[in-house]
């Protein structure tokens, strides 16, 4: 399984930006899929997540801005960032989890710069 992450960029704090991850298997049946960030010198965090059962999970700093979703006909999972800080700026990678040995995947990073 490959997945192809892809949208991050510079951009303006305020600004928006929307991250894809392509895989290159069929994702009807995932266990779990999700974004992870790492900021420079620090580890890397669960950003949001999508359970099989349709449960969404954000942390606390990205709630009310960021949104994650997935579109089972693209194999593809998206996140949606609104009102960017610089304290989103990161690489962002994307994570999906089958639960079957050797998942879980993850995607390579896109990286996220917020500034003015």
């Amino acid at each position: 399984v490959q997945l192809q992450a892809s949208g991050g960029g510079l951009v303006q704090p305020g600004g928006s930006l929307t991250l894809s991850c392509a895989s290159s298997a069929g994702i009807f049946n995932i266990v779990t899929m999700g974004w992870y960030r790492q900021a420079p010198g620090k580890q890397r965090e669960l950003v949001a997540e999508i359970t099989s059962g349709g449960r969404i999970s954000y942390v606390d700093s990205v709630k009310g801005r960021f949104s994650i979703s997935r579109d089972n006909a693209k194999n593809t999972l998206y996140l949606q960032m609104n009102s960017l800080k610089p304290e989103d700026t990161a690489v962002y990678y994307c994570n999906m989890d089958w639960g079957l040995f050797p998942g879980p995947y993850w995607g390579r990073g896109t990286l996220v710069t917020v500034s003015s």
